[in-house]
This record gives structure tokens, sequence and C-alpha cells, in this order.
């Protein structure tokens, strides 16, 4: 059976979505964050890196949210949370698969991590929320008359996006985008993500 270490308030709320959507059975494996906010040292005993998520099947043991995504939707979701490959839909879902973690997440965590740091972090904010101006520009353009980030239906990639979305939203920086909120309210609104936030608790990031 599928087995799922998952950090509360983490981007494994991510594959608790996905198992939601797809009504796989799995064992959910919680872990709780610290008081610093880092992931318990318990997690290294699964993987190295000590992170969340991490699913197991059977003798796999597979690490980082967009892998995981793919693994699953590769191998339990039947076709029907990936587009078919070789055509438009297929490179647009690849795109935002590897945009969400490889662009547009990194300035949302350095505006976190240089927010600690006051006054010194002055000289950097600037540029940090320019380049959040630009990507979030940038994904409020492609979702025009769009439901989903590709195609038709949902995907992996609408999965990897949303929580880009939810961890600005908790900082109100989805304001000046209207068809993010619009998207982003749908996503979270949908069954299967109900039903992972029924499974996985309190988050943090979740419909406000």
């Amino acid at each position: 059976m599928i087995k799922l270490h998952h950090l509360n308030d983490s981007r494994s709320q991510r594959i608790l979505w996905l198992l939601g959507e797809m009504g796989c059975e799995f064992e959910l494996v919680p872990y709780q964050r610290m008081e610093t906010r880092y992931a318990p040292p318990e997690l290294k005993k699964i993987h190295p890196l000590g992170k969340s998520p991490v699913l197991e099947d059977g003798t796999r043991i597979i690490a980082e949210s967009g892998a995981i995504i793919e693994y699953l939707a590769t191998t339990y979701g039947n076709g029907k949370f990936t587009p078919a490959p070789d055509t438009d839909d297929y490179w647009r879902y690849r795109h935002f698969m590897h945009y969400a973690e490889g662009s547009a997440m990194l300035p949302l965590m350095l505006a976190m991590y240089t927010g600690v740091l006051g006054e010194a972090a002055a000289p950097l904010q600037p540029r940090i929320f320019s380049e959040i101006e630009n990507h979030f520009s940038y994904l409020e353009s492609e979702l025009i008359g769009r439901g989903f980030i590709v195609g038709d239906h949902l995907t992996g990639a609408d999965i990897q996006i949303t929580f880009v979305l939810e961890a600005a939203n908790t900082n109100g920086l989805l304001a000046p985008y209207p068809n993010l909120q619009r998207y982003l309210k749908a996503m979270q609104a949908r069954p299967g993500y109900l039903a992972a936030l029924e499974r996985g608790g309190q988050y943090a990031y979740g419909p406000k």
C-alpha cells in the first residue's frame, strides 16, 4: 500500500490532494513541525534530506512533490492527470510542473527568509517583489478564460501551481490578481481538495 509521510503546513498537502482526487487507498504517516517551524528529525529516517513529502510504494521511496505527483499520475492516474504525450497540452503541463518550484516559488521563499532580517533586507526587497509581480502577472495572464492551467480538466500542474498561490495568498499577495483569486477558490472547493483537508487536519494555507 502507498504510504505518505506528511508534514503539516507543507508541500505534502499537494500529495494528499492528488490522492484524494484519485480515490487511492493509502496510509498517512503524520509529522508535526517543531517550534522552529522546521521538520522533525524523524523524517531523516525516511529520506536523507529530512523533508516532506516522501512517498513509499513498496520498495520505492520518492521525495520532491513534483516527482511524487508525476509518479502517482503515471502509475495510478489512468491518464486522467497528465495530458496525452507529444501534444501541445503535454508540453504546457511539463512547463508548469517545473515552473511552479523552479521559478514561481523562489521569490516567495526569498521574501520569507529576508523578512526576518528587518532593515538589513531593504536593499534586496525591491528586486524580490518585482520578481513576485513578474511571475504573478504572468500566471494571471495565463489563466484568462481558463478553468485549469492546462486543458479542460485537473492535472498535476494545477496541484503544483495551487500551493504557490496558497503561499502567496497567506501574505495577501494575490489581491491585485482576480484570475488567480478565482482559480484558487475553485481549486480549494474541489471535493478531492476538501477530502485532503479532512484527512490531513489543520492546514495554514487553506481556504480563507
